[in-house]
């Protein structure tokens, strides 16, 4: 007989995310919610292999694996482990990508190119996958490209529960920023729940990874400018955003970003810019470099999906959790509340 609790399973990707997705998800429960025991490596040539050890026959099962870096190798594991279940008679399989690789390239942005996006779309929904749940979508739009319900989480709701308690009297000098105007939506979001004002840094692109002339709409002397992303990649627009916001008249910046991409010379430029901080989650596993700088701070993310995959599991709104009443308690203590 199949049991009555939520099963999960991870691959390399992000272990330490899906323990602790695992131990909140006991906590709630108030029985041992364990990962399902398999081994997902590699072979000599590096083609991957999944073996599962326990019986999910009839199970709900939740693979939690981002597509991070290395993003083929970590999409391949996570359509083997799937493939792997549904030849195993599991009865629903729910794929849980805190970060979902691929998701810049959303859109043909010039002829010739591919919608590299639209095609991881089919390849999970071919592998048997039944609902995806992620977090902060590069576009929202993605979410049409599935024929399967996708759950977007946001991260905005929970930075801006840490926001208030890090600017806790200070919060009438805060200041939201965009990077740029394609992030604008996401921006006005988190400004809206902390009722601060709204910036915007346009910038102009000469070709991707080159910054070239930057503006400030706005006013931002004497702020303390916070700049909302969700992707820092190889930080260059986010440090040279901070010194032209710095040059505008803002008193600091801080930047709160979803996925800590953070590839190549990411954390020195982070660590040697003009900005206080960087805030991100810990939907992409962070490095050694990341988690030793000193103007980083990871704030988890495995509350608010512990309490969508139960909710996902037994029937209830993934929405709710966008309202700050519902999503305090699940951070009860984090942010010193």
């Amino acid at each position: 007989m199949p049991t009555s609790e939520p099963k999960l399973i991870t691959g390399n990707a992000n272990k330490p995310l899906a323990q602790a997705i695992a131990r909140r998800m006991s906590m709630h429960r108030g029985v041992n919610v364990g990962l399902v025991d398999a081994r997902v490596e590699r072979f000599n040539d590096q083609e991957i292999f999944v073996e599962v050890y326990e019986n999910v026959r009839g199970e709900d099962m939740f693979i939690i694996q981002p597509t991070s870096n290395p993003a083929n190798d970590n999409l391949m594991e996570l359509l083997i482990m799937a493939d792997a279940l549904r030849r195993s008679s599991a009865k629903r399989i729910t794929a849980v990508i805190p970060y979902f690789g691929y998701a810049r390239q959303d859109r043909r942005s010039k002829a010739r190119t591919p919608i590299s996006a639209k095609l991881v779309a089919n390849m999970i929904v071919e592998a048997g996958i039944e609902r995806v749940l992620t977090m902060d979508l590069h576009a929202t739009q993605i979410q049409g490209f599935f024929d399967i319900p996708v759950d977007n989480l946001y991260a905005s709701p929970v930075f801006a529960l840490d926001l208030m308690t890090q600017f806790k009297d200070e919060m009438e000098d805060v200041m939201v920023v965009s990077p740029d105007v394609g992030g604008v939506a996401r921006a006005r979001e988190l400004a809206k729940r902390i009722e601060a004002p709204l910036s915007i840094v346009d910038k102009r692109r000469e070709k991707a990874g080159e910054v070239a002339e930057m503006t400030v709409i706005g006013d931002v002397t004497g702020k303390k400018c916070i700049i909302v992303d969700d992707i820092c990649d190889t930080a260059g627009t986010l440090c040279k955003a901070a010194q032209v916001l710095l040059d505008n008249g803002a008193s600091e910046v801080h930047a709160y970003i979803t996925h800590g991409v953070l590839s190549g010379p990411a954390v020195e430029r982070i660590t040697n810019s003009v900005m206080k901080s960087l805030v991100i989650t810990d939907t992409i596993a962070a490095t050694e470099a990341v988690r030793s700088a000193p103007n980083i701070r990871i704030i988890p993310t495995a509350p608010v999906f512990a309490q969508a995959i139960l909710n996902i599991w037994n029937g209830t709104s993934v929405s709710s959790l966008f309202e700050t009443p519902t999503l305090e308690p699940v951070y009860e203590g984090q942010f010193g509340h």
